[in-house]
């Protein structure tokens, strides 16, 4: 009997198990199985922490991945029931292929948007997947899928000294993509725990995520090759094949990892730090495994490889202490009253927002300039990450109306000339 054959028949028998009254009693239950499926996810959102686009819930409560596993648990258990009941499955034949593929395409979607949010490839991978789902499903539903089988099955190839047949190759892949994502999924949500609310200890909680989702990543890859067929001892000459990559193509590539776990380890650099490397000052914004992202108070970000911050001079404003030295100069009239003007000046550049109150405030005697007397105000900020430029315009405004108020002279450049004693002008020879 062809393939075509058993598909009409396949279609036409199932066609016509809808035509019999067990059929409503089928469609009834699938209608109560979905009601509780939605019932138990919203009961169990409610107690969730809220998070946008969660792999579990999603944004609403049939859009994640638990709704549909849910229905497909109850949807089997009814099917179950149905032989003690006397009933042929009519309904559950079609709607638990349904289910299998919406399962597979919602877990895979959710899971590719937590992971690679910000990917191209996404949507290319949603696609194939619900394309192959929705095509598993209809061969399922037709029957074809029993003989489609058999004859990937047929189709064989040798490798080396193992036969390897189609049918194993697709199945094998198939499962590597599922535990591919499945590690996706659990490193992911461990990062997603791991970095909630996360106000301290930042940089100890990032080096965890990062090597957390390396060891399920390599995991995953172990069970994905073996699933695939792939003989794992094959694996001892690509070792050797990639150290000998790394230690001579690949090396600016280890080193970069390398610093990167180092430096999450030993806490040199954190992030939120206000650093300045190769004359580029911001704040640490994320440590990557291969690079650290360095955001400026004007809105630029430079990317710094790892070994860079390893091997050449970085300046931490925030590493021990957050507090950061300021100092502005200013000067009078050297008929000014310091001894009146000084602790002006310290009050007036205490009031300013900013400006701690510990260390105090101090205002020097720097130096005797040509024009005035130069002072050279020191004051302390503990928020760095804002930037010194405001601050220091405030406190120099600040500087400026109390020296106006108290009637101070900021002094002009002067020049003073002196003429020598019995030296006269003389009137130029008349002329002929």
């Amino acid at each position: 009997m062809s393939t075509q054959s058993l598909d009409f028949e396949e279609v036409q028998r199932l066609l016509s198990s809808f035509a019999t009254p067990s059929a409503l009693l089928e469609l009834t239950l699938m209608l109560g199985c979905l009601a509780l499926s939605w019932l138990i996810v919203s009961r169990l959102k409610r107690f969730a922490p809220e998070r946008p686009a969660s792999v579990l819930f999603g944004n609403h409560v049939v859009d994640g991945v638990l709704f549909p596993v849910l229905a497909l648990v109850a949807a089997f258990a009814a099917r179950r029931t149905l032989p003690l009941l006397g009933i042929k499955s009519a309904v559950f034949k079609l709607i638990i292929p349904v289910l299998v593929s919406l399962v597979v395409i919602r877990l895979t979607a959710r899971v590719l948007r937590a992971a690679m949010p910000e990917s191209r490839w996404v949507g290319f991978l949603e696609r194939s997947v619900s394309w192959l789902a929705w095509g598993g499903s209809i061969l399922w539903i037709t029957g074809i899928l029993p003989a489609v089988m058999e004859e990937l099955e047929n189709i064989s190839w040798k490798m080396g000294s193992t036969q390897v047949t189609l049918r194993a190759m697709i199945e094998g892949s198939l499962t590597a993509v599922f535990v591919m994502v499945l590690a996706l999924w659990l490193s992911a949500v461990i990062e997603g725990r791991l970095l909630r609310n996360a106000t301290t200890d930042l940089s100890l909680r990032k080096i965890a995520v990062n090597l957390t989702r390396a060891v399920l990543l390599f995991i995953g890859l172990l069970v994905a090759l073996s699933a695939a067929g792939i003989d794992l001892t094959a694996l001892g000459v690509l070792g050797g094949a990639l150290g000998v990559g790394i230690g001579f193509g690949l090396q600016k590539l280890a080193a970069n990892y390398v610093s990167g776990f180092v430096i999450l380890a030993e806490r040199s650099l954190r992030i939120g730090d206000m650093v300045k490397v190769d004359n580029f000052e911001g704040r640490i914004s994320d440590i990557k495994t291969r690079y650290t992202v360095i955001r400026a108070l004007n809105g630029r970000e430079a990317i710094v490889p790892n070994e860079t911050l390893i091997t050449t001079r970085v300046e931490n404003s925030s590493l021990a202490d957050p507090k950061v030295l300021i100092t502005t100069l200013v000067q009078v009239d050297y008929a000014a009253d310091l001894d009146v003007v000084m602790p002006a000046l310290v009050e007036a550049v205490s009031g300013v927002p900013r400006v701690l109150q510990e260390p105090v405030p101090t205002v020097q005697l720097s130096n005797f300039a040509a024009d005035g007397l130069e002072l050279t105000v020191v004051f302390w900020i503990c928020d760095p990450e804002n930037g010194q430029g405001g601050v220091r315009s405030e406190v120099n405004l600040s500087i400026l109306r109390t020296l106006r108020r108290m009637g101070v002279e900021i002094p002009y450049p002067q020049r003073v000339l002196h003429q020598a004693a019995g030296l006269t002008s003389a009137s130029p020879p008349a002329r002929p």
